[in-house]
């Protein structure tokens, strides 16, 4: 090859090779646009959990709220020691009052002032509880007495009184609850000269259920229909 030609072919090469470098370039450009593409857009935030995600979270707490409920032994550090038996854990578990002793001390508190430390009332204000037929009588009646209390003429020991005495169920303002209540009817019931059976706990919470729609005092006339 001529001197000539060399000179000729030199450039021709260069411009091949500039030819495969924009090709090259080009190929590159069009991959990574194609690569772009299949990526979603970013977005500004963060990205929500996947539901997937959320139902298996929401999963292992409530399966771990249900483990700690049933086998913590309420985090006393008493609930695995194995020197703690059943019998002696009963032992420390707090006893409940005596009936009488809570109901004096409920009275006490919450019905002297009409009743009279000596459970006489007041004649033409307060009935008298000593010697009442509506206390020593029916146990439903009385009961329905100190839940939802009682208004109107009331007739105790030949005398009438027409005033209104509070409610004291678990609705009422003194919110007492079925033991309280039974305590204290067994406690008037054997106190003041009377001389009736206590009252207990579940005939309180029967009518507690029985009644729960009623909003209002019972009169006399509607507690003598009651048995």
């Amino acid at each position: 090859m001529s001197a000539d030609e060399n000179k000729q072919s030199a450039p021709r090469q260069s411009t091949d090779r500039l030819e495969q470098g924009a090709v090259s370039d080009e190929s590159l450009s069009a991959i990574h646009h194609q690569l772009l593409r299949e990526k979603p857009e970013p977005v500004e935030g963060f990205s929500p959990i996947p539901i997937f995600l959320l139902f298996v979270f929401s999963a292992l707490v409530f399966v771990s709220g249900v483990y700690l409920a049933r086998y913590s032994g309420e985090f006393s550090p008493k609930a695995f020691d194995p020197s703690v038996t059943a019998a002696s854990a009963e032992q420390t578990a707090p006893k409940k009052i005596d009936p009488m002793v809570l109901g004096e001390r409920l009275f006490t508190q919450n019905c002297v002032a009409c009743h009279q430390a000596n459970g006489m009332g007041l004649p033409g204000a307060f009935p008298p509880l000593g010697g009442s037929e509506w206390v020593n009588g029916s146990e439903q009646r009385v009961i329905r007495i100190l839940i939802h209390g009682l208004t109107g003429p009331v007739e105790v020991a030949w005398m009438t009184y027409n005033g209104a005495m509070p409610a004291f169920g678990p609705n009422s303002g003194y919110r007492f609850n079925a033991e309280k209540i039974a305590a204290v009817l067994t406690y008037v019931r054997a106190s003041f000269g009377n001389n009736s059976g206590p009252i207990t706990e579940e005939q309180v919470q029967a009518v507690i259920d029985a009644t729960s729609g009623r909003t209002t005092s019972w009169t006399a006339e509607e507690l003598k229909a009651i048995e």
